[in-house]
């Protein structure tokens, strides 16, 4: 058995992961992995001709997407749990078949024969999963194809997983766009062709452009059931107590969890990505949600064991745990590791008892916060001060800064870059790349602070309405405004996030550490040429080389 994988930053020796992902998943479940995405593209076929001719299914819709959520780094790594899925794709490939020769007989229209993933094999047996996943992975893909076409096929591949993720969390609070799952299998559709690299690169913008939707869909669904984010401070240090610590992203466990744990003296802490919680009114009026604790994901393994509560993991950024905090993590969503306790129907009651069995904090650590919620509704309403600041010479530059983290050395770049930022610029900062810096002290100019936290990796939405009014205020465009953008990015959410900042236009970004193994150099030499884009180097010089 053999593995092939490299839609990570960090994967092996840049350029992949062959015997165990760097992530942690093994053999198996990277090549599970990847005949569940081959599932998906045959589900898509179906989906996207029955859609041309009138017919669609909310279930082959919702299914699709969670599929492909499912198979983002470091969200499943239980091979058995995705044999199941697989299983569940097979029939569901069936029933987007039925549903094509439905519309196509209503049609009047003789339907068509379709082969490749419509027509593959998946296997019953986990073993027989096993050998069909083998024929169908990147390395077939790359003999037949070559790095370029592949290449660029993973990059829609990798685009539309992180756009799933964030159309999922839309769903589960109630926002979708019809147009967004016929996209999904538009797109799905698309990779089971021969296309030109001219076609792929076309193809991968528009990943970019419907992501942008998906993200405001998103956005509607997080401000519409929270509320908008305020400028809030958040400890930063433990309070006497029982506790509870929820990593991940989901702000409808988040709340489920809070709600369940009222009146039982257990304190709440949010960890990595869920740190922005604390800035939505619907959430931070739950007293005894108390605070942050920890920092980024990869620091997770030695974080969760000095914890002395519960920990509960919501969609992806789990590692493998360690044997002395197993029996008290626990796992929702699509979310899953072997032998971890799994939640089903936001039932956290287990997470509850685990909780009040464990010590809990003894005492409480130095008081120390830092400031959240710093949304495009919080920065647009103080608008008029930072362009009379801009105007007035006091704000010389914006930064944004920010993008996945990781555990592959040369991060310490965007510390770097922060701490060296001039005292007259501005940084926004949002998702897991923030936790090299945030706990600096930048100050403020004019009572602005110089640190903005403009939240989660899908709020990269706010970042782009927030450039966008600027630029409508200077009467410019956003590549002529005085603003740098610095990306750090690991995994597939990051890189729909690029692809919707390549699909407006939006050049000369600085990405790093290090550049994808996916895209070969003549690809690169299209996005440079294009849009300008650029590997980080030297903090100093790129920072120098940004102020002109």
């Amino acid at each position: 058995m053999s593995m092939f994988c490299y839609q990570c930053e960090q994967t092996a020796k840049g350029t992949g992961c062959t015997v165990m992902g760097v992530c942690g998943k093994d053999e198996e479940t990277a090549i599970l992995q990847d005949l569940l995405v081959h599932a998906t593209k045959g589900i898509g076929m179906y989906a996207h001709r029955a859609r041309e001719l009138g017919g669609k299914d909310s279930d082959v819709d919702k299914f699709v997407i969670e599929a492909l959520f499912t198979t983002v780094t470091n969200v499943n790594f239980d091979p058995e749990r995705i044999a199941k899925t697989i299983r569940a794709a097979d029939e569901m490939r069936t029933r987007a078949h039925r549903l094509y020769e439905a519309a196509c007989d209503k049609s009047h229209k003789a339907p068509d024969e379709l082969a490749g993933p419509a027509s593959f094999e998946l296997g019953g047996s986990k073993g027989d999963m096993l050998a069909r996943g083998r024929q169908i992975g990147i390395e077939a893909r790359l003999s037949e194809k070559g790095p370029d076409v592949t290449g660029l096929m993973e990059l829609i591949t990798y685009g539309l997983k992180g756009t799933a993720a964030y159309a999922d969390h839309a769903a589960i609070l109630g926002r979708t766009d019809d147009d967004v799952f016929a996209f999904f299998h538009k797109a799905l559709d698309f990779l089971t062709e021969d296309s030109s690299i001219e076609d792929l690169t076309k193809m991968a913008l528009e990943v970019g452009e419907v992501n942008l939707r998906v993200m405001e869909l998103l956005d509607e669904a997080n401000t519409g059931t929270y509320g908008h984010p305020e400028p809030t401070s958040v400890r930063i240090t433990p309070k006497k107590g029982k506790a509870i610590l929820v990593s991940g992203h989901d702000l409808k466990d988040l709340e489920a969890l809070l709600e369940q744990t009222k009146g039982k003296d257990i304190n709440i802490y949010t960890h990595g990505e869920m740190l922005p919680c604390h800035g939505y009114p619907g959430l931070k009026k739950y007293e005894h949600l108390v605070g942050n604790y920890g920092g980024a994901w990869q620091d997770q393994r030695k974080e969760f064991d000095s914890f002395p509560g519960a920990i509960l993991m919501t969609t992806n950024c789990i590692q493998k745990p360690k044997p002395t905090y197993k029996d008290r993590i626990f796992t929702c969503g699509l979310v899953a590791w072997p032998d971890v306790t799994h939640i089903a129907d936001r039932d956290f009651s287990l997470v509850i008892e685990a909780a009040l069995a464990a010590d809990g904090f003894a005492e409480d650590g130095e008081d120390k916060s830092i400031t959240v919620g710093f949304g495009r509704n919080a920065v647009l309403g103080v608008a008029d001060k930072v362009i009379e600041a801009v105007k007035g010479g006091n704000i010389k530059h914006f930064f944004l800064v920010g993008g996945c983290d990781g555990a592959k050395p040369g991060r310490n770049y965007y510390t770097d870059f922060a701490e060296a930022a001039p005292e007259d610029t501005v940084i926004l900062t949002l998702a897991c790349g923030k936790y090299r810096f945030n706990k600096l002290e930048f100050g403020d100019i004019g009572g602005i602070p110089r640190l903005l936290d403009v939240g989660q990796c899908n709020d990269a939405y706010s970042a782009i309405q927030i450039a966008l009014a600027l630029s409508n205020a200077f009467d410019t465009d956003v590549n002529s405004l005085p603003l740098s953008i610095v990306l750090s990015w690991y995994e597939q959410k990051a890189v729909c996030i690029l692809l919707t900042l390549l699909h407006l236009g939006i050049k000369d970004i600085r990405l790093g550490p290090t550049l994808p193994a996916f895209v070969t150099e003549p690809v690169l030499n299209v996005l440079v040429e294009n849009f300008g884009i650029k590997p980080t180097g030297d903090a100093n010089e790129d920072l120098a080389a940004m102020l002109g």
